[in-house]
C-alpha cells in the first residue's frame, strides 16, 4: 500500500481529528485499516492530533511510524474540530476525502456507504444519524432545531448537517475556506459549487469511553454560526446590495416623512413645533439609510481585498510524520 501512495495512485484518505482520545485511537485504526483493505482501493489515513495532553499524540506517531499508510499531522495546540479538519483536507491526497470523529461514535464500517454514493456520481455524500442515542434535550432537540433552520437559511435539505461523518470529492472539499466552527455546514457552504449531495443513514451509539466535549453552551456558538453562513451564502461576495438594500428601505421611509411634512408645512396649515418628534424621525431613518449605505460600499471594497489577499490558515503545525517525508 506505502508504494500505492508513492505512486501517485491515491483514491481515498480518510481525515480523523483526534482530542484526548487515548483510549480509542487502537481500536479506530484496527476497524479502519480492516475497511479500507477489504475496499481494495489506494487509501490514506490522515491522522490530526489537535493539541491533545493524554497520550493521544504519542501514539499516533507510533502508529504513522509502523505503518506507511497513516499521516500524523500534530498541531501547536488546540485549535478545535474545524481547524483539525482543514489541516487533514490540506494534507490529503485522495481524489476522495473522508471525514470522520475519533471517539468510535462513528461506525469505519459505514465507509463503504458513503463511498458507494460517491461512485454514484454525487459530490458529497453526508451521513444522517437517523436514529440518535444523545440526550433528548441537551443534544437532539437543540440539533434538531439548528438542522431545520441550517435547512431553511441555506436552501440544503440536509436531515443531520452536524455529523462530521462525510465523503467529499477532493474538488469540492479543496475549493471551500473554513473557519472556526463551520466544519457542521461544510454542505452549506459548497452548495454555491451546484454540487449534488446524498445522504446516508449510518449507525450511532453513545461514545464506547471517554466524555463529550461538547455540552449545551455550544448551541448558543451555532445560534451565531447560522446567521454567519446565511450572510456567508447570501451577501459575501455582495455586501452592497444587502446593507443598500436596508439602507435604501431606511433612506426611503424618511424621505416619505419629511416629503409629507414639507407638503402639509407649505401647503397646509402643520405647525413644525408640533410635529418635531416626526421630522427628528424622518431625519434619522435618512442618515441611518446613507450609513448603512457606506457600510455596504466599505464592505465591498473590504470584501475585494479579501479575495486578492494571502490567506492565512487556522491552524498551526508543529509536526508532521508521513511516509512523504517527515518535517
Amino acid at each position: 500500500m506505502g508504494e500505492q501512495m508513492q505512486s501517485g495512485s491515491m483514491e481515498l484518505s480518510v481525515v480523523v481529528p483526534f482530542y484526548n482520545e487515548v483510549d480509542t485511537v487502537d481500536e479506530l485504526y484496527r476497524r479502519l485499516k480492516n475497511v479500507l483493505e477489504e475496499l481494495g482501493r489506494g487509501y490514506e489515513m490522515v491522522f490530526v492530533d489537535d493539541g491533545s495532553l493524554d497520550g493521544t499524540g504519542e501514539k499516533l506517531a507510533a502508529l504513522s511510524d509502523a505503518d506507511s499508510t497513516v499521516s500524523l499531522i500534530r498541531l501547536r495546540r488546540n485549535f478545535g474540530q474545524t481547524a483539525g479538519l482543514a489541516a487533514g483536507f490540506d494534507f490529503a491526497l485522495g481524489e476522495v476525502i473522508l471525514a470522520m470523529d475519533g471517539d468510535l461514535q462513528h461506525f469505519p464500517e459505514d465507509i463503504p456507504l458513503l463511498i458507494a454514493q460517491i461512485d454514484a456520481g454525487y459530490d458529497i455524500a453526508s451521513g444522517w444519524r437517523k436514529d440518535r442515542v444523545d440526550s433528548f434535550f441537551i443534544r437532539r432537540i437543540p440539533s434538531w432545531i439548528a438542522n431545520r433552520m441550517m435547512a431553511k437559511l441555506s436552501g440544503v435539505k440536509l436531515n443531520d448537517f452536524g455529523t462530521t461523518f462525510k465523503a467529499y470529492r477532493k474538488a469540492v472539499i479543496k475549493n471551500i475556506e473554513l473557519y472556526p466552527g463551520f466544519h457542521r455546514f461544510i454542505p452549506a457552504l459548497a452548495s454555491w459549487q451546484g454540487v449534488s449531495i446524498a445522504e446516508v443513514p449510518i449507525q450511532n451509539i453513545e461514545r464506547p469511553k471517554g466524555v463529550s466535549k461538547y455540552g449545551l453552551s455550544r448551541s448558543v456558538q451555532v445560534f451565531f454560526d447560522l446567521i454567519t453562513i446565511k450572510f456567508v451564502l447570501s451577501y459575501m461576495s455582495k455586501p452592497l446590495q444587502f446593507f443598500g438594500s436596508i439602507g435604501a428601505v431606511f433612506f426611503g421611509v424618511g424621505f416619505l416623512a419629511a416629503l409629507a411634512i414639507a407638503f402639509f408645512y407649505y401647503l397646509g396649515d402643520l405647525v413644525i413645533n408640533e410635529h418635531l418628534g416626526n421630522l427628528i424621525f424622518a431625519m434619522l431613518m435618512m442618515v441611518l439609510g446613507v450609513q448603512l449605505g457606506a457600510i455596504g460600499l466599505s464592505l465591498e471594497v473590504g470584501t475585494r481585498t479579501y479575495y486578492r489577499a494571502s490567506r492565512q490558515k487556522i491552524y498551526a503545525v508543529r509536526e508532521i510524520r508521513s511516509s512523504r517525508g517527515k518535517r
